[in-house]
């Protein structure tokens, strides 16, 4: 078993459990955190499948570092909804139904 595949095998257990955690966590600050768990491992995913040759390929690694930006740049969003949610209603977390 090569390197890229370990990688990349951690990478599917890292986004397995980012994406149990998105859909099964009540409170918001711990969905947030699963969601960039899951990102990780999306990440590791690509850089792990991305060998040739023994070598890295640079285009998935050129992608990989836009997504960690993007990805900082969703979750301060999705921090400061969140403050923005908890200053207004008092609550942390999202329920389907609102009985406000």
């Amino acid at each position: 078993m090569s390197g890229g595949m370990i990688f990349a095998g951690a990478g599917a257990v890292l986004f397995t459990m980012g994406l149990v955690g998105v859909v099964l966590i009540g409170p918001l600050l711990r969905r947030i955190l699963a969601f960039n768990v899951m990102g990780s491992g999306a990440f590791l995913v690509l850089v792990g499948l991305a060998q040739r040759d023994g070598g890295a390929d640079p285009v998935p690694q050129a992608m990989v570092l836009t997504g960690i930006v993007v990805a900082v740049a969703s979750t301060a969003l999705a921090l400061a909804l969140a403050r923005r949610l908890h200053r207004l209603t008092g609550r942390t977390t999202l329920s389907a139904t609102d009985d406000d």
